[in-house]
């Protein structure tokens, strides 16, 4: 708006100039022209930059989601998605290639003010309502942002656990299918309603502390608890869970955290004749190290259940984790390119106490971003199922951006 008025101040300006007399001559009218020329290029120069989205982390959230945050109040919008091609090879299930528009997503927030702020991620999965695709609301929050060391938020929330469940971005993770442990142990993308703070308490110290409703142990199967996820879908509130995180960055490119998740998942509902709390256990730790071209993630997590024996097939004990490297060659290649190529390898495992789902997972490919919003990604996946049973290893190849 000030700059509105800067230009049509400029004009009439030049107006009453022109009609001063008849001594202004055509030289001096055109002199005037060209310095009002100039400031209007000036003012638009000024506003392009200062509409440049800003790409940069909040809270643990992607660059993406983060982007309202750094906006002017108001309206802002961004997004994701990500598309696969998958080859299977020597597959005996009778499955076929696919490729698919995986994610498609929408993020909308609205800046009331400084200390005010609304944001969410609707997304759209395989290109469809039909078909096993959906439209889903990923997260939506309000925030309020009181002090560094101490914000509220409040909504359907992003369970804060491990390193993809919040950074699920696909220019964020390597492969075009997200870390096997963070599906399966961890069971991205994991939303459910609640409240709860977080903050900054030191120098590269961060904490979250939410309370959120339970799993439904119903949901529950002989890999895990993926299925007891509510994603705020008039979700069973008869017992809630306590979410606790910490995030230390001793130096620049360095993380190490951890969390926690207590809560029942009974929810008053019959097992096996009776009712049950199955009072649900999980911890993670994590650590991530990105610096002069090093990439090194690692993540180890556990979830133990009680009160399975009123569960069919239902584990009391899964535990998993995984290591993954990559390196940026093109510095090396080609010096002082903004392009990125990085080859990776990550391992592995989840064990689900001598259930025929216990795998070991070697991943290993490419991911080539010519700026830093869009990634072209080819990986090779190798399953080693612990019991013998037969699955097909992939070629898979994609394409990723945010915006």
């Amino acid at each position: 708006m000030k700059n509105l008025f800067s230009i049509v101040f400029a004009l009439c300006l030049l107006a009453v100039m022109s009609g001063t007399g008849q001594a202004t001559t055509v030289e001096e009218l055109a002199r005037r022209l060209d310095l009002v020329t100039a400031e209007l290029q000036k003012l638009k120069n000024e506003a392009a930059v200062s509409e440049t989205p800003v790409y940069q982390s909040f809270s643990g959230l992607g660059p993406a989601a983060s982007k309202v945050y750094a906006a002017n109040p108001g309206l802002s919008i961004g997004g994701y998605g990500e598309a696969h091609y998958s080859k299977l090879l020597n597959d005996r299930g009778g499955k076929k290639d696919q490729v698919d528009f995986l994610r498609f997503v929408l993020y909308s927030g609205y800046k009331f003010n400084d200390w005010i702020v609304l944001n969410s991620e609707i997304e759209f999965e395989h290109a469809t309502t039909g078909e096993n695709g959906e439209v889903a609301l990923e997260f939506a929050t309000l925030d309020f942002l009181l002090h560094e060391k101490f914000n509220l938020r409040a909504g359907l929330l992003l369970v804060p656990m491990g390193i993809t469940n919040e950074l699920h971005e696909p220019t964020l993770f390597h492969g075009n299918d997200r870390p096997l442990v963070e599906r399966q142990v961890l069971p991205s993308t994991w939303r459910e309603m609640g409240l709860g703070a977080y903050g900054r308490l030191a120098e590269g110290l961060e904490y979250k502390l939410y309370l959120v409703n339970g799993l439904d142990a119903a949901g529950f199967d002989s890999t895990g608890i993926r299925g007891g996820r509510q994603e705020g879908s008039k979700a069973t509130a008869e017992d809630f869970a306590l979410v606790a995180r910490l995030d230390y960055e001793p130096l620049l490119g360095l993380n190490l955290g951890g969390s926690v998740y207590l809560g029942n998942s009974g929810q008053d509902q019959e097992f096996a004749g009776g009712k049950a709390d199955v009072f649900t256990r999980i911890y993670e730790l994590h650590a991530s190290y990105k610096a002069h071209g090093l990439e090194l993630k690692a993540l180890g997590s556990q979830v133990d259940l009680e009160d399975t024996a009123q569960l069919a097939g239902v584990p009391e004990r899964v535990t998993g984790w995984y290591g993954e490297i990559a390196y940026d060659l093109l510095p090396l290649l080609i010096p002082g390119t903004s392009h990125y190529l990085a080859p990776f390898f990550r391992y592995e495992s989840i064990d689900y106490r001598g259930s025929s789902e216990d795998v070991d997972l070697y991943v290993t490919g490419l991911s080539y971003k010519p700026i830093p919003n869009v990634v072209v990604k080819i990986d090779y996946r190798n399953f080693d199922q612990k019991n013998g049973v037969a699955r097909a290893d992939e070629i898979n190849l994609g394409i990723g951006f945010i915006f």
